[in-house]
């Protein structure tokens, strides 16, 4: 915060931030007659949306009194934005400007007495870049000063170039080596930043760094007007070695000198397959990518410091180099193997025998007031000269909890190994890694549509390469993709979007990769880039050659979320029906974005090591959370997984239909996520919890590092264990009840299948093709939860016959089955029975045997109430008993966590461990809160994810306003989440079943029923069966349905939680007998719009309008009210619907809800 003074003695003091879009209405009332004459007129919105950076500031009132826009192009249409540049050149003497460091003033207004300030305060403050150059009148010739034309310059005598150096109001500090004499000045920044040092190596550490100095030792200094205010320790010393077994350190060759002796490569030539592949880059009559070639010229001091330096000229770029800054060890989207534990104890690694080419920074400090300064940045060539002219790289390892810091934003984060238990970040930088020429243009045709391709320069050697088209799917984007979080759309014009198809920046040149973008934009005359990541399973992607490859810009990019999709009646809609562009079928992927405004936004980068175990709902929302932060760049993302990342089954797959749905997330939804693009992946099962050093132990025994542990195992059906009752005595349940074993301890039949994820349901499907199917024998599925009835349809859909099938049912241990639905549960015995399907009630599992097929087994026997039997059996499928994991319980147990039944957790998640988080149906609540009944698991999984991402956000974020103290008392009350539960699926008899439900503790339907408002149409058994609940508050709370059509599900699950009025008058058309049939009334069009995503957003905004007094007194002019309900749908990208609101009818539903 800076104090400015205005020309009449007034003070303000003042904060700079970046202009948001309800800055648009003060940004106006701030315009004048002078402000027209000097940049014109403008549309603000336009230009803001436009805009490369733009500036606020703001007084302690939060009340704005300045705002300046900036673009990367003139402001007048003097020249075309991509060629500025050379027309700077050509027209002005003493030009230095370039695209790295100048913007162009498009808007400046401030307050009249503030100006002068304001103007240099915005030049200043740490948000702006190095030079401003305006076209326009000199009225703003207090910080810009005219620059000189050349003889004979074309320009406009009307217009004149005023130009701003940034260091003239921020001036650089002059960087020396430092001398003993720079203690006094020193010391204090040391002390404050960290009493640390001072306790391990006493009160003279500093005096000792300053006096000790030599070859291998020196020391820098900061100045500014003669006071040391910053300080740097380096060393040429450097533990190699470790860094070579710790950090895969191939793209900046191992930090060695290059000899002959090195080994780059294994013997063999790798392929594809082994996850190399080579990037070629021939731009003639067409663009392909399949190598990327560099000049053999005899350019300087860039030798050596390339990837990998090939004898024939090209340059090998490998697999794991360019997605994010790595991926071994990753589940990226082209991955060619599957993803291992850990990395491969005999896996290639180059061996370098050159001397050490770099030196680190051991120490580094800086007053805050010149923390935000690009001295470090822009005196770095200084630096090396004055230190250490023999070696090309710097680096620096930081704690992983450090919050990032400017020098380091000039780095390369160089990625561990998988194997790496190092505690700290490496970062990197090459004496060369200041750009100074950045791009130029190339064009060619590939199919008939233009092709534009840049390419980046240093030291005349091309380090970068680009290729970008139109993107010609804009419609399926906008309507598929929340786009609109970042842009507003209709400002841009259709030719505006590019779609990027690859990009490759040579790794030591990686910080500069937004800058690259930023030119691809103007040089292209773009506004957005969209790049799309295809799920894995899409084969052969990466051979097409319209495939997009691996990009380096991946961590730049923003991720979009999707937008929730209507199901569309179309025929019931007619011509109100939408485009063919919006309701088509295409192939899911998940979409990364970047417009001007974005190429000047920094990430802020958190390196925390964050250990997911377990990849089921609660896991995966936690991690589409944080990964969906616009802001946030989680770099130590791990996922611990029996199976990776699901989402693996190809579209269509009935893989899935063996377990109940929860709804919480699809094969799509993974698709559109791409967790594999931000998340480690470590496939194997978590055996063991070293708190005292922080790390989780896999199978094999093998090390996971943490800083902070997730706990989302969940729980899993597990290997049932027989009684082992000798059905000759004729035992009954009675007799077995109490000496029943509680863990089977013995070797797993190979046919016996206990299906916990995707993956398990795979592998039984193709053991059932491969040996059911076509031949003979039994089949038994035992359990009580609903999936052994969807478990049950998936083996008649794979044509075992009904009669082979025996499904086996143990006793109840409430009154609650199931189904909780007397009339669905007749209509699945009725379907059962006529398929064929045996059925066995009260009945537990005895023992089985082997016979002669060891490890197989051959048959099962069960005893009942009554008279055991015996089944013969093919395969067994068990859904008997759902509980932790034995060997997840044992590692918690050992690691000393509470444990009662289920893990321990408060109301923020915390187990007994403070860097040991827990959520899901693994947990429970403290006994303190007095609410055993009331665990996660009555829960939607997906919620939970959600707030416990949150949790860890507070403590993350360093954006987030710090948390205000809670109230008293109100930790002790477990938190109420809103999220509806959902469980749906296929039953026997083909019949789509789906509920929807509040959270809540089980109860029978009969109890449930003795309550008001149960609004039900069709039969069961004529698969028609609709069934909603509204409460006494008249809101939907919930939903059964059982039809033999399949169900638009994300529809309905719409409805749950509206209020009746807003469906039409639900109740009132129910009582007067108007609705016969539930499916066909949610089907009409009036329906649409309540499936809308962003009719939650309408809502809330037209209550807002009609809770205003002007508008409560004008209620009855309908023109208001439709004129605010339109541009409410136009504002939330909603247009397609307009023709389907019942405009006046939502608008009362609305105005009942707010009396």
């Amino acid at each position: 915060m800076t104090a400015i003074t205005s020309s009449r003695g007034n003070t303000e003091v003042v904060s700079a931030r970046r202009t948001e879009s309800h800055d648009v209405p003060d940004i106006i009332n701030l315009i004048s007659n002078s402000t027209k004459t000097t940049f014109g007129r403008i549309n603000v919105t336009y230009l803001l949306e436009k805009s490369n950076l733009a500036v606020t500031l703001s007084n302690e009132k939060k009340e704005a009194i300045a705002h300046a826009l900036f673009l990367d192009y003139p402001n007048w249409n003097i020249t075309d934005q991509s060629d500025w540049e050379s027309f700077l050149h050509e027209n002005y003497i003493n030009n230095k400007c370039t695209p790295l460091n100048t913007l162009f003033l498009h808007l400046f207004v401030a307050r009249e007495e503030y100006a002068a300030g304001c103007s240099q305060e915005i030049v200043s403050s740490s948000v702006a870049p190095n030079r401003f150059v305006s076209f326009a009148d000199p009225a703003l010739g207090n910080i810009f000063e005219e620059m000189t034309t050349m003889p004979g310059s074309t320009v406009d005598p009307n217009f004149t170039l005023l130009g701003c150096h940034r260091h003239q109001y921020c001036p650089q500090l002059y960087v020396r080596k430092a001398r003993l004499e720079d203690h006094d000045d020193l010391l204090p920044i040391l002390t404050c930043h960290s009493e640390t040092l001072k306790e391990i190596y006493g009160d003279y550490f500093l005096a000792d760094l300053l006096e000790t100095q030599d070859e291998e030792n020196q020391a820098v200094v900061g100045e500014d007007g003669g006071t040391a205010v910053g300080f740097m320790s380096l060393c040429s010393q450097v533990n190699i070695s470790l860094l070579h077994e710790c950090f895969d350190l191939g793209p900046f060759h191992g930090l060695c000198k290059p000899h002959p002796g090195d080994i780059l490569k294994m013997p063999q030539e790798p392929n594809f397959q082994e996850g190399i592949y080579i990037i070629e880059c021939c731009i003639e009559d067409e663009v392909r990518i399949s190598r990327f070639q560099s000049k053999e010229s005899e350019a300087p001091s860039l030798s050596g410091i390339l990837p990998e330096e090939r004898k024939d000229g090209v340059n090998t770029v490998s697999h794991t180099e360019l997605p994010l800054d790595d991926v071994r060890g990753k589940d990226f989207k082209f991955s060619a193997t599957p993803v291992l534990e850990t990395e491969e104890e005999d896996a290639f690694r180059p061996v370098y025998r050159g001397a050490s080419n770099a030196f680190c920074i051991r120490l580094f400090c800086i007053d805050e007031k010149h923390e935000t300064r690009q001295v470090w940045r822009n005196s770095y060539f200084s630096i090396l000269c004055i230190c250490f002219q023999d070696k090309d790289f710097c680096i620096i390892v930081v704690p992983h909890l450090a919050p990032e810091f400017h020098l380091i934003q000039s780095f390369v984060r160089v990625v561990p190994f998988s194997t790496s238990t190092f505690n700290h970040e490496l970062y990197v930088f090459h004496r060369a890694g200041l750009l100074k020429k950045c791009a130029y243009i190339l064009f060619a045709l590939q199919d008939g549509t233009p092709v534009q391709a840049f390419v980046a320069e240093a030291l005349d050697q091309i380090v970068g390469i680009s290729v970008i088209k139109d993107e010609m799917d804009i419609e399926y984007i906008h309507s598929h993709y929340n786009i609109e979080d970042f842009m507003h759309f209709y400002h841009h014009q259709r030719e505006e979007h590019g779609h990027l198809y690859h990009f490759v920046l040579n790794p030591i040149f990686h910080h500069y990769t937004k800058h690259f973008l930023k030119e691809i934009l103007r040089l292209a005359h773009k506004s957005s880039l969209y790049y799309p990541v295809y799920p894995q399973y899409v084969e052969g992607k990466f051979q097409n050659p319209c495939a997009h490859s691996l990009t380096s810009a991946l961590h730049y990019m923003v991720p979009v979320r999707p937008r929730r999709q209507i199901v569309y009646p179309l025929e019931e809609l007619g011509i109100n029906a939408p485009s063919e562009q919006v309701s088509k079928d295409q192939l899911g992927y998940a979409l990364n974005y970047i417009n001007r405004k974005l190429t000047l936004e920094s990430k802020v980068s958190i390196n925390t090591r964050i250990v997911v175990v377990g990849a089921a709902d609660v896991g995966i929302s936690f991690l589409e959370t944080l990964i969906f932060c616009p802001h946030l760049r989680f770099n130590n993302l791990t996922l611990i997984s029996i199976h990776g990342l699901p989402g693996k089954n190809l579209p269509g797959s009935k893989h899935g239909r063996f377990l109940i749905n929860s709804h919480c997330f699809n094969d799509q939804d993974y698709a559109q996520m791409s967790l594999c693009s931000w998340v480690n992946v470590v496939v194997g099962k978590m055996t063991g919890i070293n708190r005292a050093a922080k790390y989780v132990v896999v199978s094999k025994g093998k090390k996971v590092p943490y800083d902070h542990l997730v706990l989302c195992t969940g729980q899993q059906y597990q290997v049932p264990c027989p009684t082992g009752a000798d059905i000759s005595k004729l035992p009954t349940n009675r007799e077995v009840a109490r000496r029943r074993p509680q863990r089977y301890a013995g070797k797993v039949p190979s046919n016996l299948f206990v299906l916990r994820d995707d993956q398990d349901c795979s592998k039984a499907t193709r053991w059932l093709q491969e040996n059911i199917v076509s031949a003979e024998g039994n089949v038994i599925v035992y359990g009580n939860t609903i999936d052994i009835y969807t478990t049950v349809e998936t083996l008649l859909s794979l044509g075992i016959d009904g009669s082979r099938i025996h499904l086996v049912q143990p006793p109840l241990s409430s009154h609650v089955t199931c189904l909780n639905n007397s009339a669905i549960e007749s209509a699945v015995e009725e379907a059962l029975a006529q398929a064929g399907v045996s059925v066995y009630y009260e009945s537990i599992l005895a023992e089985w045997s082997e016979g002669d097929h060891p490890g197989r087994m051959t048959w099962a026997s069960f005893t009942t109430n009554t008279k055991p039997f015996k089944l013969h059996c093919s395969a067994f499928f068990s859904f008997a008993n759902r509980t932790v994991d034995y060997e997840t319980f044992k590692a918690i147990n050992d690691a000393c966590l509470v444990y009662d039944g289920r893990l321990v957790i408060d109301t923020n998640f915390q187990t007994n461990d403070n860097s040991i988080r827990a959520a899901g149906p693994l947990t429970k609540f403290s006994n303190r809160y007095f609410a055993n009944e009331w665990t996660h698991s009555n829960f939607s999984s997906k919620e939970i994810g959600f707030h416990l991402a949150v949790s860890m956000l507070n403590l993350l974020d360093p954006t987030l306003e710090p948390l205000s103290e809670p109230q008293k008392d109100v930790d002790r009350l477990i938190p109420l989440y809103k999220g509806c539960k959902i469980k749906g699926g296929v039953l026997p008899g083909g019949y789509n079943y789906l509920h929807v439900s509040k959270p809540e503790i089980p109860m029978c339907l009969d109890i449930q029923l003795a309550q008001p408002n149960y609004i039900i149409t069709g039969e069961a058994r004529h698969g028609n069966y609709f069934r909603l609940h509204v409460n006494e508050y008249s809101m939907v709370e919930s939903i059964t349905c059982f039809s033999k059509e399949p169900l638009p599900v994300s529809n309905y699950i719409c409805l749950y939680g509206q209020h009746e009025r807003l469906l039409n008058d639900l109740c009132s058309r129910w009582k007067e007998k108007l609705i016969t049939d539930l499916y066909s009334y949610f089907r009409e069009p009036w329906s649409m719009a309540i499936y809308h995503d962003r009719f939650i957003d309408l809502k809330n905004e037209l209550r807002q309008i009609l809770m205003t007094s002007e508008v409560r007194k004008m209620t009855g002019e309908g023109i208001l009210l439709f004129g605010a309900l339109k541009s409410a749908v136009f504002l939330y990208g909603a247009k397609d619907l307009l023709p389907l609101f019942p405009v006046a009818v939502i608008a009362a539903r609305l105005s009942t809800q707010t009396n």
